[in-house]
């Protein structure tokens, strides 16, 4: 049973930081590729950024430069440190993880980011 947890959203002023954390069990993650995305209201769910098993990652356009990915396989972890947050980065964040085709996703987690 893969277990998704994620922790760190919040409120937040333009120009501030949050650090979102995801702890996984239930598998070996190391094998998988790890990310996140978000959903704004109104609007698609969206990749935000994703580290590949083999330790590449990419990032949307939109947030490339701000926000940083990083995962730890020993501890079953990946994170998304965001910086100089924008009210356009408002959304419900989500974990992921997949192997192929198949994708776990977290429960979710707001950020808001106040003008």
């Amino acid at each position: 049973q893969v277990q998704l947890v994620e922790s760190g959203g919040g409120l937040v002023q333009a120009g501030g930081s949050l650090r979102l954390s995801c702890a996984a069990s239930g598998r070996i993650f190391s094998f998988y590729d790890m990310g996140w995305y978000r959903q704004a209201p109104g609007k698609q769910r969206e990749l935000v950024a994703r580290s590949s098993s083999g330790g590449a990652t990419n990032y949307a356009d939109s947030v490339r430069g701000r926000f940083t990915i990083s995962r730890d396989n020993a501890e079953n972890t990946v994170s998304l440190q965001m910086n100089s947050l924008k009210p356009e980065d408002t959304a419900v964040y989500y974990c992921n993880v997949a192997l192929g085709a198949t994708n776990y996703w977290g429960q979710g987690t707001q950020v808001t980011v106040s003008s």
